[in-house]
């Protein structure tokens, strides 16, 4: 096992299905050295249909995981949205290279 696959979880170790209500985003990331990719912003449409942007983005911590089976990087996030500071989880397919937001 090299050091790229330190942090990889085993396939037996299912993290059962996300949590919480889920919106598709459009998310802009850069990734590091190692390929871990680091949310910057995102944009996604609301309950009402508005396209929201949410530019300042703060991580609190990031999580290895394998939703049904997907490995994933889940992101527990907080950032202004429609005015108020919002805590909420942003997920990253890594097989699909698709985010999800779930508050």
């Amino acid at each position: 096992m090299g050091f790229a696959d330190a942090s990889k979880l085993p396939p037996e170790a299912d993290s059962g299905s996300p949590h919480g209500k889920m919106y598709h985003v459009a998310c802009m990331a850069w990734f590091t050295a190692g390929g871990s990719p680091r949310p910057l912003k995102f944009k996604f449409e609301d309950d009402t249909g508005a396209i929201q942007t949410v530019s300042e983005v703060r991580i609190n911590y990031s999580e290895d995981k394998n939703y049904s089976g997907l490995p994933s990087k889940e992101y527990g996030c907080e950032a202004v949205i429609g005015g108020l500071l919002r805590e909420f989880k942003l997920v990253f397919y890594l097989e699909a290279s698709q985010w999800v937001m779930l508050v």
